[in-house]
């Protein structure tokens, strides 16, 4: 996988070297030659950093590791939307220079890039960077607490203002700073939950990465419980064990430090929640996704015994699993909580308009959707994975504050 990139990313370096050097910047070319070849530099190093740490498995990134990969990464995206203005121009002079030599006598030159267009898109590619090298330094710990009050005619008199906080996707092994993680949490406290609902993902790849904030982890309180489920890299899936065995203990491992956080883990059950002597459903499935994420989901298993009447929350992590599986399900299912998506942690994020690349592959990507009376909460993720930062798709805090009618 590294060759690969590290072709992709040298080819684009020259393609824009080759664009850079045919503009007329006079005294100042040297200046301009060796930032630019720092940026390359620096690109290279990053990713190296990166992939030594995922080829030697180790599972806790160091800040300087996620530092350096972040500005490498926003320096490569920088970089693909430079190139975009050159490829389009060069596109663009390909036809002209096609069309003369059909219809022009005579001798036929190649005309030259345009100094206009070069620095118009140097401009433009500063935006990306700006905004991913933002997510890299300050971004990825600036929580988002984010609230939605939904009314329904057969909730529970008891639990009329009754307050779920959702989380999701916590990734413990990219956090790189102690104090952002406490401000998460302190977040999520700030809330004032009544339940505290965690949707999956607690780890990138092992459960060791989680080992070290147990005790952070234990400050999450509420009346009502804090409740789990297990998401996509939970499983340990994305290891190379050196057997089936090792595996398996590794899950054993985080189900046991989840316990000991105060989570209590509902793999394809549910418990009810008693108050003022009426009951809401709170059920938890393992991970069901399309492939070739795990389909270990069992609805039918989370659900049995639950009366139809019965108002009921579901944990999926996998947004996916509404519309293939819940929707249909002949018990209706009022709200299901998901994550997964993180809203790539790249996007436009505002309440007039929402897009982010993930919304290609998941149409239902972030924030809530609904279907004849049914609810799709998909929250954009605690933490981060892959790219060290979020740049525009804050991490988020989830508030479902449940009325009546």
């Amino acid at each position: 996988m590294f060759l690969p990139i590290l072709v992709v990313v040298v080819l684009l370096d020259i393609y824009v070297f080759k664009a850079i050097n045919s503009l007329p910047l006079g005294q100042n070319q040297a200046i301009w030659f060796t930032v630019y070849w720092a940026t390359v530099i620096l690109t290279l190093l990053g990713i190296s950093a990166f992939f030594r740490n995922v080829r030697i498995g180790k599972s806790q990134m160091k800040p300087s590791t996620n530092l350096l990969f972040g500005l490498a990464f926003s320096l490569i995206i920088a970089k693909l939307f430079y190139s975009m203005f050159l490829l389009g121009e060069d596109v663009f002079r390909l036809m002209m220079y096609s069309a003369e030599l059909i219809f022009r006598d005579g001798h036929v030159t190649f005309s030259s890039r345009s100094s206009y267009l070069s620095w118009v898109g140097i401009g433009f590619s500063a935006i990306p960077f700006l905004g991913m090298s933002y997510g890299v330094l300050a971004g990825k710990y600036r929580y988002t607490t984010r609230t939605e009050k939904l009314k329904f005619k057969h909730l529970p008199k008891a639990f009329d203002g009754f307050k779920i906080v959702q989380f999701s996707d916590a990734h413990l092994g990219s956090f790189d700073s102690l104090k952002g993680l406490r401000k998460g949490l302190s977040a999520i406290l700030e809330a004032k939950p009544d339940v505290i609902l965690f949707t999956g993902d607690m780890v990138n790849n092992v459960s060791t990465e989680a080992q070290p904030y147990i005790e952070e982890f234990k400050v999450l309180k509420a009346k009502y419980g804090q409740f789990s489920i297990l998401g996509n890299h939970d499983y340990g899936d994305y290891v190379r064990w050196p057997s089936p065995e090792n595996k398996a203990t590794n899950l054993a491992n985080l189900k046991r430090i989840q316990s000991e956080m105060g989570f209590e883990m509902l793999h394809n059950r549910h418990v009810m929640l008693e108050k003022d002597g009426e009951k809401i459903c709170i059920a938890g499935v393992e991970n069901w996704g399309k492939p070739p994420f795990p389909q270990l989901g069992d609805l039918k298993a989370a659900l049995n015994g639950v009366s139809s009447e019965m108002f009921t929350v579901l944990m999926s992590h996998d947004p996916s699993h509404w519309d293939l599986q819940v929707k249909q399900h002949p018990k209706k299912v009022d709200i299901t909580l998901s994550g997964h998506t993180h809203g790539m942690q790249f996007g436009i994020d505002l309440p007039f308009f929402k897009w982010s690349p993930v919304k290609w592959k998941y149409p239902k990507w972030a924030g809530l959707y609904e279907d004849a009376g049914k609810y799709l909460y998909v929250n954009r993720g605690f933490g981060f994975i892959g790219f060290p930062g979020r740049a525009g798709v804050w991490p988020e805090i989830t508030v479902i504050e449940l009325g009546r009618v």
